[in-house]
């Protein structure tokens, strides 16, 4: 892979991670295209994104835009790469810009496309109970997620798992596949097969969208704490006061209460102990942890005896 210019775009950890992996197979990843400093913790302290930190210490060039005009398509242009590989960069990359390396981009994608195009798959996918997803390599086009499918690595979402913990998962899956097939992807050899099947969007999920609503059957409620963890974060009302919500699962229990009370039931699984359960429309779910406001996040169990009042969760 002697003189042949990788370009990489991507931001958050997640794409730093793939990035790191590249660079430790011997990619040849000559500069990176990244957004701009943004305003990190309580002192809104501008900060390089993650991806800028990662390339800045491998000694790479560093691109920063939040739009790719004329003058980041020059700095690209500059590299005269062969390939260019974009994981979650965050913005559009322009026809300019697709045409810079002799090979195209490839998209890192966290579905299995067409199904769940767009920024969340991952949220999407556990927010709609599947219980497999994939990793895929496609060409990039104008379209979004649209472009033919290099190869794809199916994946499966155990119990528990969040989306944080998913999306780490098919990072290391995702940047495996990319070194295996970087080598036919600079030569142009590789031969990328058109989706087939009826697509699906996965847009950004909102803060609202992380609302908890004990009223609903326990699957949703699971579902929807779980795809919404880390970001935006899973959360619901416990009185007045909003409580944060960790990784959760259905009780397999009967439970015959009013929903949104949450108690301490016989396990479903270890005979003689105790689970926090959260009563739902048809059941219960099991909570692991959780986080008041002001605290920090704490085992359920210890946060239900702690309390001096019936725990009701929900609008």
């Amino acid at each position: 892979m002697e003189d042949m210019s990788v370009i990489f775009a991507g931001t958050p950890q997640l794409a730093a991670d793939c990035l790191a992996g590249l660079l430790g197979a011997g990619a040849p990843i000559t500069a990176v295209l990244t957004r701009p400093d943004a305003p990190v913790g309580r002192k809104r302290k501008l900060t390089p994104s993650p991806v800028a930190q990662a390339a800045e210490a491998a000694e790479l060039e560093v691109i920063k835009a939040s739009r790719v005009d004329d003058d980041v398509v020059t700095a690209l242009r500059a590299h005269q790469p062969r390939l260019g590989v974009v994981v979650a960069y965050g913005a559009l990359l322009p026809e300019a810009a697709l045409q810079v390396p002799e090979h195209g981009w490839v998209n890192l994608h966290y579905s299995k496309l067409p199904k769940y195009r767009g920024a969340a798959p991952v949220q999407h996918a556990l927010l709609n109970g599947e219980t497999t997803t994939a990793a895929t390599v496609f060409q990039l086009e104008r379209g979004m997620d649209t472009g033919p499918v290099h190869a794809s690595v199916d994946y499966r979402i155990q119990e528990l798992a969040t989306a944080g913990d998913v999306l780490q998962d098919l990072t290391r899956v995702g940047t495996h596949l990319l070194v295996e097939l970087l080598p036919a992807l600079l030569e142009g050899t590789s031969e990328p097969v058109p989706q087939s099947g009826e697509p699906s969007y996965a847009p950004k999920l909102s803060r609202a969208d992380a609302y908890i609503d004990p009223a609903q059957p326990a699957a949703a409620v699971v579902h929807r704490i779980n795809a919404t963890i880390p970001e935006p974060g899973a959360w619901t009302w416990c009185g007045p006061a909003r409580l944060k919500l960790g990784p959760a699962r259905v009780y397999s229990g009967a439970v015959d209460l009013p929903a949104g009370q949450v108690v301490l039931a016989a396990s479903d699984r270890s005979p003689g102990e105790k689970l926090p359960v959260l009563a739902t429309t048809d059941g219960g779910v099991v909570l692991t942890e959780v986080q008041p406001e002001g605290k920090k996040m704490m085992d359920a169990t210890a946060w239900l005896r702690g309390l001096t009042h019936q725990a009701v969760l929900g609008g």
